[in-house]
């Protein structure tokens, strides 16, 4: 998926040629040469978007996650207290 790029007069004046680049990958636009925006198709979005799964889900996956923490263990000792 190659990305393209238009400037914003580029994209001002062809904004259909930047709507059939957008078939082929994401366009992005610049603002005085830094990316301000990207144009991809309705059906891309969709792609992004529709994602059935959410972070609590996969926290709540048994099976997301095999690795065992390798974190010592802190023992905390409590010393009394001198109020003197």
């Amino acid at each position: 998926m190659p990305a393209r790029s238009f400037s914003s007069r580029q994209f001002n004046q062809d904004s259909s040629g930047a709507k059939k680049a957008a078939k082929d990958g994401p366009v992005f636009i610049t603002d005085r040469g830094k990316p301000s925006h990207v144009l991809i198709t309705i059906a891309d979005y969709h792609e992004l978007t529709n994602s059935t799964t959410n972070m609590i889900d996969l926290l709540a996956m048994d099976d997301a996650c095999t690795a065992e923490p390798d974190a010592p263990k802190i023992q905390i000792v409590p010393k009394p207290v001198d109020f003197d």
